[in-house]
């Protein structure tokens, strides 16, 4: 143990870290409304596929299930840019939603788009913002 010149406080010889710096990678542990999310996507694009399949829906859907799963896969590797998609989808899915709830009084309808409207606040806030690259 030895006392360095510049202080007195005593040194082992083991390099310290700097202190002060945040980590520079962001966790998406420490979000887990983004996996929620990003489940929620995929499990909406799967839905769309089999609903494509059972001729149900046209095949131009294949296209919002493509989107679904790009946004999905993106918000967990936390991109902006499949933020703002899955941002996008989600508001439009609660008006449509909430709008599909105001002419045919279902409350499937309203349950769904309260809970893209709930997806939504979450996506937004500035914490989550900050996370993304």
């Amino acid at each position: 143990m030895s006392t360095n010149a510049n202080t007195s406080t005593p040194t082992t010889g083991i390099a310290q870290a700097p202190t002060g710096r945040k980590s520079q990678t962001p966790s998406l542990l420490k979000l887990p409304g983004l996996i929620a999310i990003s489940l929620y996507m995929l499990l909406l694009s799967g839905v769309t596929v089999v609903s494509v399949m059972n001729h149900r829906a046209g095949a131009l859907y294949l296209v919002f299930s493509v989107c679904f799963i790009a946004g999905a896969l993106g918000l967990l590797l936390l991109l902006r840019w499949a933020w703002a998609l899955t941002l996008a989808a989600v508001a439009l899915l609660s008006g449509s939603f909430l709008w599909g709830f105001s002419i045919q009084h279902s409350y499937p309808s309203l349950v769904q788009g309260l809970l893209n409207l709930l997806f939504f606040l979450y996506l937004v806030r500035s914490d989550v913002r900050e996370k993304l690259r």
